[in-house]
């Protein structure tokens, strides 16, 4: 499974972003796909999940700003994120669990800028 992330850059605070990743190679229907965070002198976070079945789950510091969602039939995970803060400031990693193997993207830079 290779997963391709891209839509991170640099917006001011409040602000929004919205970032995809789509998953390709010898797959049939990934498990949990999601979105994990890394801040500079940070451990990796999670910052939202979505089943095959649309159920998500977000960390505190998501709910109520970021929306996930994916596209079943592209085997792509959508972060759509509004009223950005500086704190959401790291690099964004995208995750697929399938068949019991975590898969992770290259990782895309969001800055928020104050």
């Amino acid at each position: 499974v290779q997963l391709q992330a891209s839509g991170g850059g640099s917006v001011q605070a409040g602000g929004s972003l919205r970032l995809s990743c789509a998953a390709s190679g010898r797959i049939f229907r990934i498990n949990v796909m999601g979105w994990y965070r890394q801040a500079p002198g940070k451990q990796r976070e999670l910052v939202a999940t979505v089943t095959s079945g649309g159920r998500t789950n977000y960390a505190d510091s998501a709910k109520g700003r970021f929306t996930i969602s994916r596209d079943n039939a592209k085997n792509t995970v959508y972060l759509q994120m509004n009223s950005l803060k500086p704190e959401d400031t790291a690099v964004y990693y995208c995750n697929a669990l399938f068949r019991a193997r975590n898969y992770w993207g290259q990782g895309t830079l969001v800055t928020v800028s104050s």
